[in-house]
């Protein structure tokens, strides 16, 4: 099992005991609202099922999930992935911080060591993510980390009873290596 480590951070795989912290981090709406799957209200025992279902996809090579742990702390933190697509050595990036953790720049530091595993050890030729038009945190996390803007498809998802527009950002294993 790989642990990457970063200043602050520690980026491990999901464990069972970490279901009631998920739980009670993914369970604020506005967690939950700037997301495409967490449920709101976050159901009771759901976080140990969900844990569960991210094990087995990893042992299917379909994603790679990390627990974010503050380091200082030793807290739980958010939850940041790759969904892995093998025929295209393409993965997609996606995560979400405890509210209470937003603005320091742990989505950043977080995505950034994720960004170089699946560059360096997966060997991903592209890494892409997508945020809502309307959560600039997220889609700052992608331009910080050099992911470079692809486009927006309008109304592309619903949430909550309402149609969003996705924003796009990629970039290509030979556009990190001359970074």
């Amino acid at each position: 099992m790989t642990t990457l480590a970063t200043e602050r951070l520690l980026l491990r795989p999901l464990m069972a005991e970490d279901s009631d912290r998920i739980e009670e981090l993914a369970g604020d709406y506005e967690v939950a609202k700037s997301t495409l799957n967490i449920p709101h209200p976050y159901p009771k025992g759901a976080a140990i099922q969900f844990i569960e279902s991210m094990l087995n996809a990893e042992k299917n090579n379909t994603i790679i999930m990390f627990a974010i742990i503050e380091k200082e702390s030793q807290l739980l933190i958010g939850l940041i992935n790759l969904n892995l697509s093998a025929p295209y050595r393409r993965g997609e990036l996606a995560y979400w911080i405890g509210k209470a953790y937003w603005g320091i720049g742990y989505g950043t530091e977080a995505a950034q060591a994720l960004l170089t595993y699946g560059f360096h050890h997966l060997q991903l030729n592209k890494i892409f993510a997508a945020s809502f038009t309307a959560n600039p945190g997220s889609w700052r996390v992608m331009e910080k980390i050099g992911l470079k803007y692809e486009g927006t498809l309008k109304q592309h998802v619903a949430r909550f009873g309402q149609f969003h527009d996705l924003a796009y950002y990629g970039l290509l294993k030979e556009e990190f290596e001359t970074v």
